[in-house]
């Protein structure tokens, strides 16, 4: 009797976990899904060729992590019946799946990228859609957390311009300069951003916008502190 009792918490515990991850996969495709297709019709063919390598290796991204997704539930499953280890392992992705959702506080190695308006009564002005690129940039490069003026970036974040005021990020009012972290390799996170031309620093500088990089040992990424709130998506039970 307690066995199959320690069965079903541990089913409903995988459940859950299983549920978080296939959030933010959809929210990555729902990321892609948002590309501006208008923009890319306009492109020079050399910027169009970019453009489409970033979304493939998002897209490439997003399918790996499903297929880690099923992998882990396998495992889960297999745990269950053989009872290896099963507390070990559902602990661990315990700790994976609350940093996917940015619920631990984190901290590593990493870059810190500050954005500063410049002559804002032309071009020099951040704007949300610059912080938005930036983001995609850093996730295509593989950074494991990002935050924008200490509120961390989530699968269902939101940023946008408040009548070209100020920016809203997770509903909160944030002006310049705009300090993003990004925890990851240093390398891959810097060389993602330092592309000749095409790539994010150069095309924002290009611009007339303030754009520095600095590399650290040691990041600190606060977790979110807001609610996940769902409007239209109800549980339909569990399934295994």
């Amino acid at each position: 009797m307690r066995e199959n009792k320690e069965k079903i918490t541990i089913s409903l515990i995988i459940g859950a976990m299983f549920f978080v991850l296939t959030m933010v996969i959809f929210m990555q495709f729902k990321t892609i899904s948002h590309t501006d297709i208008d923009a890319l019709e306009t492109m020079q063919e050399s910027e169009l060729r970019t453009e489409i390598a970033s979304i493939k290796a998002q897209y490439d991204e997003t399918l790996t992590k499903l297929e880690e997704t099923k992998s882990m539930i396998k495992d889960y499953e297999e745990s269950i019946n053989t009872d290896k280890e099963a507390s070990e392992i559902l602990q661990e992705e315990l700790v994976k799946s609350r940093n996917l959702l940015g619920k631990n506080k984190v901290e590593g190695e990493g870059i810190i990228v500050t954005l500063t308006d410049v002559d804002v009564g032309k071009f020099g002005k951040i704007t949300a859609s610059d912080l938005i690129e930036l983001i995609n940039a850093l996730k295509t490069a593989g950074a494991e957390a990002i935050s924008i003026n200490n509120q961390r970036i989530i699968a269902n974040s939101y940023i946008v311009d408040i009548n070209s005021t100020y920016i809203s990020v997770n509903g909160r009012r944030l002006v310049s300069p705009y300090v993003v972290k990004a925890i990851g390799d240093i390398t891959y996170l810097e060389s993602g951003l330092s592309q000749k031309q095409y790539g994010f620093i150069d095309s924002k500088t290009n611009q007339g916008k303030s754009v520095i990089l600095e590399k650290s040992t040691n990041i600190i990424i606060n977790k979110y502190n807001g609610n996940f709130k769902f409007e239209y998506a109800k549980e339909a039970g569990l399934w295994f």
